[in-house]
């Protein structure tokens, strides 16, 4: 039973919380604040949010494994889609959120041309671009994976 309480919390709070910065937290930071002032708080919490998802992600796959008793076959398509999950995480607050995170360095460095942070920025864009891509891909995956919580919670 503990355990199944822990998947639940685990999903329940990864989710929540994609949910809320997504839909309000990241969107209220850049309506109050300037944009670079914006970028500064959602870079600092960026780096939280990410090991957010790390640690549930680790703790569905063990919890569900711990649910699944060994049986693969009974809990083999919600554990594919927490494994995708977690490879696109990892995949977007280390390689992509990496590569966010040096081109705003170099964007705010003093001595940087005013050509090359234009040509940052566009960059900047199109990172941005492929980490949303990725959130939005993690949020849909992980609703989908709700649909196999009654299944799972009967194992």
């Amino acid at each position: 039973m503990l355990i199944k309480y822990i998947h639940l919390l685990a999903i329940s709070t990864w989710l929540g919380g994609m949910i809320f910065f997504t839909t309000i937290g990241a969107p209220a930071i850049f309506r109050t604040l300037s944009r670079h002032d914006a970028g500064t708080v959602v870079g600092v919490i960026f780096p939280k949010y990410w090991i957010l998802g790390y640690i549930s992600a680790f703790t569905l796959i063990v919890t569900l494994l711990m649910i699944g008793k060994g049986n693969i076959a009974a809990i083999r398509m919600p554990l594919i889609l927490l494994a995708v999950s977690a490879v696109l995480a990892l995949t977007s607050g280390l390689v992509v959120g990496g590569k966010a995170r040096t081109i705003k360095a170099e964007m705010r460095a003093e001595a940087t041309p005013d050509a090359k942070k234009a040509e940052l920025r566009k960059s900047f864009g199109k990172i941005h671009a492929v980490s949303a891509m990725l959130n939005g891909t993690i949020l849909i995956i992980n609703l989908v994976y709700l649909a196999f919580i009654p299944i799972i919670m009967k194992l």
